[in-house]
């Protein structure tokens, strides 16, 4: 079947299968952010923003992307640039790996609420899984951004 819809700003065409997940569609279109890890939409790795909304790309037919705004880590690098050193500087990037699926959530979170508390981020980045940093670098680091910008 062929799709049509917009990719980090990009209107593509193409044909899918239709048992083909959005995750292999990102990734055959160059988006490499986006990860697979557990495969079963437990782990928030493949975390890509379908119409500015976090949708786990593991779980979703390309097909039903059809005619939708899907945004990846690629796209977003200009609104990710400012955040992603705050996070750095509490050594919540160990390996990386879980980066992309919490600053593309991050990334949702702070446009919805440009001043969350501590419990609405931890509930927001809650489908993330990070086996390095046990989550509180993350979290200091989002508090010392969303610091920064207040001026505190």
């Amino acid at each position: 079947m062929e799709i049509e819809l917009t990719l980090n700003g990009k209107k593509i065409q193409a044909a899918v299968s239709a048992d083909m997940l959005l995750i292999d569609f990102v990734r055959a279109q160059g988006c490499f952010s986006v990860k697979r890890g557990c495969e079963t939409a437990n782990c928030g790795l493949c975390t890509v923003l379908m119409d500015d909304v976090p949708v786990l790309s593991c779980s979703v037919l390309a097909a039903r992307a059809a005619g939708h705004k899907i945004q990846t880590l690629e796209g977003l690098q200009e609104e990710a640039e400012e955040f992603v050193g705050f996070i750095a500087d509490q050594g919540a990037e160990q390996c990386g790996f879980c980066n992309p699926g919490f600053v593309m959530n991050t990334i949702a979170l702070l446009r919805e609420n440009p001043d969350p508390s501590d419990d609405e981020i931890k509930a927001y980045l809650a489908g993330n899984l990070c086996r390095c940093s046990g989550y509180d670098g993350q979290l200091r680091g989002i508090r010392a951004y969303l610091n920064w910008k207040k001026g505190v």
